[in-house]
């Protein structure tokens, strides 16, 4: 199907949130700005191992027949797709793009509507007015699949597999649920995502709702970066606890450890892909409202024209959400994880004509389905010196984002 985009800059929006759909919220923000999706005017959905590539395939014959039209020119203009993908090949959640037929979008002081139309249609008109955004749904999150003591026997199994020298690394996650009303104001968890941590992307799509810490990659003029995340540990009570706690984790040889296999396996997926590559050599400690991560940022140049798409196809699952090696960390947590981690720990973000966009991965996230399950996703990464309840509190921290926005 041929489309037609016109992106037209318009007086300042006040909350881009308030634009978007209550129930069904298509949204990627980052510090009060970024894009908001409304309606849906194609929406493509992909299975599989090649659910990514066949992605990265489809977008490509589209934005190539496309009718761009801008006079914004910055991030998030003109023909634009969310997307969020299922971690697993075996996974029965649909991945999914989805061209929505107006964006409403803020970056740098300048706000823009982008009318999005098939070429055989007339061109659009329509003006979405913001709504007031309604009350936040109140819920407690309870352990699903896993016990708490569930969990930590996971860990256990995981810690063994290590010794017996199956894989170097393995991230294991747990599940947990709670019940809001189906005609609940998704937009204001999302808000009180977005105030908790600006610096996060805040998204939703498809029914997937987080804020991220972990930028997977994004793309801008032949130009990409990345930020890992591997290594974790919670703030301190006080000043003088919490530099403690951060200058622990930056001396950890289980968390350093632990960071270096993330960091060395998206070098190593997308090395094919540039001409130039940068990273730190040591890591730097990253400070959330919840928790400190050893985090590395990389920057690289583009060599051979690949989009956004073709990098996340290159790069998930890196070691940060799934372990090291690669398929042997996969077939351990599919013989450990007594559930489905549908889009948990995927790829989730946004992509232009141009193939540039930001994607990240879904963390600090949860699912809500049409009649109100809400089911949460946290995880821990899992070496040969791990302790089970330490990893367990590990995962009480992450689900706290979900928790605290349900209080």
């Amino acid at each position: 199907m041929a489309v037609r985009a016109v992106t037209a800059a318009v007086a300042s929006h006040d909350v881009l949130l308030e634009h978007a759909d209550a129930r069904h919220p298509l949204v990627a923000l980052r510090r009060d700005d970024g894009i908001i999706g409304i309606g849906e005017l194609l929406r493509l959905e992909f299975t599989g191992a090649d659910r990514l590539t066949d992605a990265a395939a489809a977008w490509r014959r589209i934005a190539a027949a496309a009718e761009v039209v801008d006079e914004v020119h910055l991030a998030g203009c003109g023909l634009v797709a969310f997307g969020t993908f299922a971690f697993a090949d075996t996974s029965t959640a649909a991945s999914v793009l989805v061209i929505p037929r107006l964006v409403v979008g803020r970056r740098d002081g300048v706000s823009w509507v982008t009318r999005i139309t098939r070429l055989d249609e007339p061109d659009a008109t329509e003006v979405v007015e913001p709504q007031p955004i309604g009350e936040r749904p109140r819920a407690t999150l309870a352990a699903a699949s896993l016990s708490r003591e569930g969990f930590t026997a996971v860990v256990g199994s995981a810690v063994q597999a290590i010794r017996e020298g199956r894989v170097e690394k393995v991230v294991i996650a747990r599940d947990a649920t709670a019940s809001i009303p189906p005609d609940a104001d998704r937009r204001a968890l999302l808000s009180e995502l977005a105030d908790r941590y600006p610096d996060c992307l805040t998204f939703a799509v498809d029914g997937l709702i987080g804020a991220s810490p972990e930028t997977l990659v994004s793309v801008h003029a032949h130009e990409a970066s990345a930020r890992v995340l591997a290594g974790s540990t919670a703030r301190g009570a006080g000043s003088a606890d919490d530099a403690a706690a951060a200058a622990t984790l930056a001396t950890s040889q289980k968390d350093l450890d632990e960071h270096a296999f993330a960091v060395r396996s998206v070098l190593d997926a997308l090395q094919p892909h540039v001409r130039a590559i940068t990273a730190s050599e040591l890591p730097f400690t990253l400070k959330l409202p919840n928790l400190w991560h050893l985090a590395t940022d990389i920057e690289m140049q583009l060599g051979d024209g690949a989009s956004a798409l073709d990098l996340v196809a290159a790069l998930h699952p890196t070691a940060a959400v799934a372990g090291s090696p690669r398929d042997a960390a996969l077939e351990l947590i599919a013989e450990l994880e007594p559930f489905d981690r549908g889009r948990y720990a995927g790829p989730v973000g946004w992509i232009d004509q141009d193939g540039d966009g930001e994607w990240v991965i879904a963390l600090r996230c949860a699912r809500i389905d049409d009649d109100g399950l809400l089911t949460a996703y946290a995880g821990a990464g899992i070496v040969i010196d791990s302790d089970p309840d330490s990893e367990l509190a590990e995962t009480r921290m992450k689900f706290r984002p979900i928790a605290d926005a349900l209080r």
